[in-house]
């Protein structure tokens, strides 16, 4: 009989967050440029989980799993930065298609809310776990799939790749 067993694994809802220098759009599609190498990831209560995973990661598993993001895309708002106060207001967006180059990325999406900008500064870009609709409500009840569509899991010790 082994010694080993297999980890309690445990599902975390967690969003995610991209940060740029820099950022453009055209006709369907935004860039991020000088995009961050990492991806942070946190969960809220009661777990309160904080990570991060290589950019480049996070768009090479898009497509993975059953659950992932090219089959139902997340919702994402993109926040811009102005030290003058002249920033452009959020824009709320469905993500589709990450394209990752030189530390530039791009999505297609499609607009729900606000106005992109052509072009702007620093950006943020909060994306929500899975492309659910907008609502005032709370949606910590729901069932989040996030770790799940990356393919990472939590253990008592660590997050890990799930295979």
């Amino acid at each position: 009989m082994s010694g080993t067993t297999d980890p309690q694994v445990e599902r975390i809802d967690a969003l995610f967050v991209q940060s740029a220098t820099a950022f453009s759009s055209d006709a369907g599609t935004i860039t991020l440029h000088g995009v961050a190498d990492s991806t942070v990831y946190f969960a809220d209560r009661p777990r309160r989980e904080i990570g991060h995973i290589p950019s480049r990661r996070f768009v090479e598993l898009w497509e993975t799993g059953a659950n992932s993001f090219a089959i139902d895309p997340p919702n994402a708002v993109l926040s811009f930065l102005d030290d003058n106060g002249g920033a452009p207001e959020d824009a709320v967006v469905v993500l589709r298609e990450p394209r990752l180059e030189d530390g530039t990325l791009s999505y297609t999406v499609e607009m729900l809310e606000g106005t992109l900008p052509r072009s702007s500064g620093p950006c943020t870009l909060f994306i929500d776990v899975f492309g659910r609709q907008l609502a005032p409500a709370s949606g910590a009840g729901e069932q989040r799939r996030a770790m799940a569509k990356l393919g990472l899991a939590r253990t008592d010790a660590a997050v890990v790749r799930r295979r």
